[in-house]
């Protein structure tokens, strides 16, 4: 019997029509069977406690939002600091986050990317999942 593998998705919800269009991409990528579980937060920065909270409870996470540039230094602090706090959490963790939070310059980038990076990123999880629940001696070969 396959096991159904336990996701949350944590969505920042500052631009809602792109993070509406990850979403949808990321959830019709999973690989069934699994079980969902979607918070909402204000802005990618509120991604990484929510994700840390749950830690213990899920087999995997996809992280969805969107930061655009804008005129101060702002954009590179948020992006920094939010990626580099999902990244910790992931291997400190030993568990799949997927990065679905869109970097971009402007909405017309953020809307061109809106369709694709919530399916990158539930591939991610989807193929580190695979790797995961393989039993490690059956990929052992032996050469002498």
């Amino acid at each position: 019997m396959i096991k159904k593998r336990k996701i949350l998705i944590v969505i920042a919800n500052y631009y809602s029509d792109i993070s509406n269009s990850l979403l949808d991409s990321a959830k019709k990528t999973l690989i069934k069977p699994f079980k969902l579980r979607v918070i909402t937060v204000p802005g990618v920065f509120e991604i990484p406690v929510i994700i840390s909270k749950n830690i213990k409870k899920f087999d995997a996470f996809i992280a969805l939002g969107c930061v655009i540039k804008g005129e101060t230094p702002h954009f590179d602090f948020i992006s920094k600091a939010s990626i580099e706090a999902i990244i910790k959490l992931s291997v400190e963790n030993k568990k799949p986050i997927g990065n679905g939070i869109i970097t971009c310059l402007n909405m017309k980038q953020a809307i061109a990317r809106k369709n694709n990076k919530g399916k990158e990123a539930a591939n991610a999880v989807n193929s580190v999942l695979d790797e995961l629940e393989l039993d490690d001696k059956d990929m052992l070969v032996d050469f002498e």
